[in-house]
């Protein structure tokens, strides 16, 4: 007789379960074998970049990583300045960040050096220049 063994009383509509006490049988279709491991756990942001880089999304993510670090960095280091300003774009180096008020941009010029230091320390990214445009945030 072949096919899953039906015990009294137990539904007859799926996959033997096994025996009672959990443990595996030789030959299990659940059995792995002491040869195969179980890989540990990994975090998601540690599995981005390569993901990232098989995709073509290198530039997309480190873009989204710096302007994450810019939200928490303004926030932090100038908390007036948190809603009227927000980073548009990053290319070859150069953040580029928008704001509608002209205290603001005044502001990130003159302490663009600090703000592009603390950057780099936070996302690893090689940046060069910080330009601020005037827009509408």
């Amino acid at each position: 007789m072949t096919g899953p063994i039906r015990r009294p009383g137990k539904p007859s509509d799926g996959p033997n379960p096994g025996p009672a006490d959990g443990s595996n049988t030789a030959g299990s279709s659940g059995d792995r074998g002491s040869s195969e491991k179980r890989r540990g756990m990994e975090r998601l942001a540690d599995l981005l970049p390569q993901a990232a880089r098989e995709f073509g999304l290198e530039d997309q993510l480190e873009q989204a990583v710096v302007a994450a670090a810019w939200l928490e960095l303004v926030a932090q280091l100038m908390p007036a300045a948190a809603g009227a300003c927000r980073m548009i774009g990053l290319d070859h180096g150069t953040v580029t960040v928008a704001t509608g008020e002209p205290i603001v941009a005044q502001e990130i010029r003159l302490r663009s050096p600090e703000l592009l230091a603390a950057l780099r320390t936070r996302t690893g990214t090689p940046l060069r220049q910080l330009r601020v445009v005037a827009r509408h945030v």
